[in-house]
Parts: structure tokens; sequence; C-alpha cells
């Protein structure tokens, strides 16, 4: 199947390639990954989603079918609503920064697609500089440590969501079709009214060992997008939560350690 813009997001493609989103998902909840490629799942658009969203729309050139895909957050003159009105700020600051502007005005949403042991990967590159440089924009709401419940301990955002992950695949796809294993930047912007904005790359030895994983990982995931594993539940996900049932009586301080 070749990708285009019409059908990268697509059900089919889905089905026969693996994306850096699909991947992390399934490292979190299996059974909500699988509940989400059967279409049994859809998780809600926030609004913290919707302003990235068309942040990213905006700078690539797609905010016409980003308006066709969510007319909710537009009013009937086709102006954001009030509440979405900061992702106008952010845009505006971003292109009176010659910097950031020239590091995300490359070739925007190049698709390429290759395959990591065995298991077909397709990619999304937000700018790419061809033979130079890959760069990813990403919005965030500050760029203030967030705390990791799992490794109880304070992570900066690129490691928090695992964009290390995601960069050592498109490095690696990037390589297999242009022979070139290039540098990976995150171009990172606040969703707020005064937006922080930086630069930041991430290592080569830190894609290494992602990309280590992602050999050993990526068979696994897809013997589960095959039926041949039985995907695991997390418990504690949006889609988990909502397929519970009360199965027994705690007492009180055993259930709230349990929870913790």
């Amino acid at each position: 199947m070749e990708l285009n813009e019409n059908n990268y997001f697509s059900d089919e493609a889905k089905k026969i390639y693996t994306g850096s989103s699909e991947i992390k998902d399934f490292i979190k909840c299996p059974a909500c990954a699988m509940a989400k490629l059967k279409g049994e799942w859809v998780e809600e658009k926030s609004k913290a989603m919707l302003v990235s969203s068309y942040i990213d729309a905006a700078i690539s050139g797609e905010l016409d079918f980003f308006k066709e895909q969510n007319p909710e957050i537009f009013t009937k003159q086709g102006e954001l609503k009030a509440d979405y009105k900061v992702a106008e700020d952010v845009i505006s600051q971003m292109k009176d920064d010659p910097m950031f502007m020239k590091y995300i005005s490359g070739e925007p949403q190049v698709i390429m697609t290759g395959e990591i042991s065995g298991v077909p990967v397709k990619i999304k590159i937000d700018s790419y500089h061809k033979d130079k440089l890959l760069v990813d924009e990403k919005a965030m709401g500050s760029l203030d440590l967030l705390w990791n419940e799992k490794n109880h301990q304070k992570e900066n955002f690129i490691d928090f969501y695992r964009y290390t992950l995601q960069a050592a695949l498109y490095q690696e796809i990037c390589y297999q079709n242009t022979g070139k294993k290039l540098p990976f930047i995150i171009a990172v912007a606040t969703k707020e009214k005064y937006s922080r904005r930086a630069l930041l790359q991430i290592d080569q030895d830190t894609m290494d060992r992602e990309m280590l994983f992602l050999q050993e990982f990526l068979p696994h995931l897809q013997a589960l997008k095959e039926g041949k594993i039985e995907p695991t539940s997390c418990g504690t996900c949006s889609y988990c939560i909502s397929k519970q049932k009360t199965t027994q009586i705690y007492w009180y301080q055993d259930f709230f350690n349990k929870e913790d």
C-alpha cells in the first residue's frame, strides 16, 4: 500500500503499518491499543490536543483539512473560538522567531515507509531538511518537569512522552529510504500567551538504545495485531477503567494501599 496525505491515518494503513504513536500506545496498554485499532475505542479530543493540532496544521499548510475535521472549535465566521485563541498567539510568536522558523520550515509532512525486524513501519516527518536534518514539531503546555508516577521522579517532556523512541524510528526509516542517518531535533513551543520555544537535539546514543528496544518489541506488537497473542490490560487508562467490574470487597486500607 502506497501512503499519501489522504490515507496515512486510514484504518487500512493502520492494519498494515505501525507508527510511533501506535507503538507507544501498545507499550502503555496493549488492550487499549487493540481496541483503538479495531475501532472499539476512540479517545476524546481534549482542548490541549486540539490546540496542538491547530498549530501543527497552520505551520504545515494543512489548515483547511484540519478545519474540515474539527468544525466544533470554530465560529460560524470560521474563526477560532475563545478557548482556542492561544494557538494564534503561539503561531504569531513562532513566526517572529527567525531561527525557530528556519528549522521548522523544511519540506513539510514527508511520508516514508520501511521495516524494522520485519514489521512494516510508517513515519511522517514534520520538517524534512533533505540530507541534513529531521525536525519534529511539538506544542506543549509548558516546559516544566512532569511527574512520572511509575518511576517516582520528575522528567522532562521528551523522556516522559518517550519522544526518544520516535526519534530513533524516524532516523532509521529515513536511513532506509535515503542512505543518510540524520540528526533529529524537536522544535517545541509552549501553548501559553507568552510562548517559550526551544530546539532540542536527541543524542545518537539515546536513539541507538531506543532502536535496540524497537527491534525487540515490534515483532511482539505485530503478533498482538495479528491476534497471535492476547493483549493485556494496564488497568489504569480510560479504556481499562471503562471496562472494570466490581468483583470483591476490600478492607479500605488494603484497597488504597493497592491503588498506590
